[in-house]
């Protein structure tokens, strides 16, 4: 950066001196730290744009170490330091946040914020900054076309974008442009994995009525589970940008999570807001080409995953009950759908072994933890200590699953629908070795924190399906 050594360097907060914005970041922590506050909102924005940041100060609490920093503006500060230059946190965040980050980098010589009567943005910065330093005796780095007004009254500009527009209009005033840093811009695939179209994978389960109900050649009905399996993938696709919204603290916090998208910063968290109700409209739309039941299942699905990610997550053993429920209502969305009765034999093994997948993943989790030399993982409400427990609890619901299944096997009514049940008795000892293995893979930190995901790519598990295909309609079709 070229620039005068003797004049103060004023530095923008959003998007500038870290990689989002405050006042989004605050709406989603007041949305789990005090969610009545919601119904607030209107009230405070009535009052002003100033008026709500302060309420909202009032409200939340940020980790400051948590904040995506830009590691390029924290080096431009620093050399700004090593000149002997003044430093100026400049931003148009309450006071309080303000002063919270400047008290965690201590980088920054003066801090200037809004207050309750002034937003300290646009021409109210620029008028402050030229009262104190005069005009053209201050750089300053921003990152919108609100620091335009600013930068017009500046020596120097460093531009926190990659709009070539902003840039073009910034070059067409007498400021010298000293410094251009353009963050990683989002691609198609980023927005993939925001949405998570790995974790649809899950969402097969709705054709497994079809399935227990033979009822697999049905055209109708393998279009009622495409319409299904649709509506369902972006109604939880909508969740899981809400979610990560709403856990951007304590994904930065984690090992794997921290590169999370909205975590990472590599898509504006305005964007997100933005795709949570575009993805329920789209999801909704769909399930209207599907019976009644079907809908009120779809929404029943949303409520439940909404109080999971503002509350539930955070209750002990409640968090995997859920887990196991919700894997068990894609089971019940599938019946819905295509008008099938599900079987108590088919709810009860789901439940179970649901159980011992949740467990698996929530194990997995407080592994990561314990390796990080960690007592408890961000977000969560259990302790490494937990981990023999977990453990015990899962391998016991998945053995119960196992069980459950040799009891539906002697079932009478499976004997109506099998030619040889006999076939049947091949299932057991494999699932046993499956959940054996699950767990297995789990002790050793092999398992992903989504044992649904790891199990789609793991050779092993695939086989197990494969096999377990061919002895169900050898089952079928093989007679004694």
């Amino acid at each position: 950066m070229d620039t005068k050594s003797n004049l103060p360097f004023c530095v923008d907060c959003d998007h500038t001196l870290i990689a989002t914005d405050l006042l989004y970041e605050a709406f989603f922590l007041m949305l789990k730290q005090y969610p009545l506050g919601l119904f607030l909102l209107p009230f405070w924005l009535i009052k002003g744009k100033a008026y709500l940041k302060q309420q909202l100060a009032t409200k939340v609490r940020f980790n400051w170490a948590t904040l995506p920093y830009r590691e390029e503006m924290l080096t431009l500060i620093e050399e700004a330091r090593a000149k002997k230059r003044k430093v100026v946190l400049a931003t148009a965040s309450p006071q309080v946040w303000a002063d919270g980050i400047a008290n965690h980098l201590q980088c920054f010589d003066e801090v200037l914020a809004t207050n309750k009567d002034t937003n300290l943005s646009g021409s109210n910065k620029a008028n402050k900054l030229v009262q104190l330093y005069g005009e053209r005796g201050f750089d300053y780095a921003g990152d919108n076309k609100v620091d335009l007004v600013v930068w017009q009254h500046a020596a120097n500009a460093i531009v926190v974008s990659s709009n070539k527009n902003l840039t073009n209009k910034l070059s067409g005033t007498p400021t010298a442009i000293a410094n251009i840093i353009e963050p990683k811009q989002a691609s198609l695939l980023t927005y993939i994995k925001a949405i998570r179209v790995h974790q649809w994978l899950k969402n097969a389960l709705i054709i497994v009525p079809l399935l227990a109900a033979h009822q697999i050649g049905s055209i109708h009905g393998l279009l009622q589970v495409a319409y299904a399996f649709f509506a369902f993938s972006l109604c939880a696709s909508s969740v899981y940008v809400l979610n990560d919204l709403l856990d951007l603290e304590s994904d930065r916090a984690h090992v794997r999570k921290r590169k999370r998208p909205f975590a990472a910063c590599t898509i504006p968290i305005w964007q997100g807001m933005v795709m949570v109700p575009i993805l329920l409209v789209a999801a909704f739309s769909i399930a209207t080409l599907l019976p009644k039941l079907f809908v009120m299942v779809l929404f029943i699905y949303f409520l439940i995953t909404l109080a999971y990610s503002l509350w539930l997550k955070k209750q002990v053993i409640v968090d995997v009950m859920m887990l196991a429920g919700l894997y068990t209502m894609r089971i019940i969305a599938g019946a819905a759908a295509t008008d099938i009765q599900p079987s108590f034999w088919l709810l009860a093994f789901s439940m179970f072994i649901f159980l011992s997948l949740a467990m698996v993943k929530r194990y997995s989790e407080l592994l990561v933890t314990l390796q990080a030399n960690k007592k408890e993982p961000a977000g969560r409400g259990y302790s490494v200590d937990d981990l023999p427990v977990l453990m015990a609890i899962g391998v016991s619901a998945g053995i119960g699953s196992v069980l459950i299944f040799s009891l539906y096997i002697n079932s009478p009514d499976t004997n109506k629908m099998y030619q040889n049940t006999f076939w049947l008795w091949l299932m057991p000892p494999i699932l046993l070795y499956w959940i054996s293995r699950m767990w297995m893979k789990a002790h050793r930190g092999q398992v992903d924190d989504d044992p649904v995901v790891f199990a789609a790519k793991d050779w092993q598990s695939i086989l197990v399906l494969l096999i377990s295909a061919i002895i169900f309609t050898a089952a079928f079709f093989l007679s004694s």
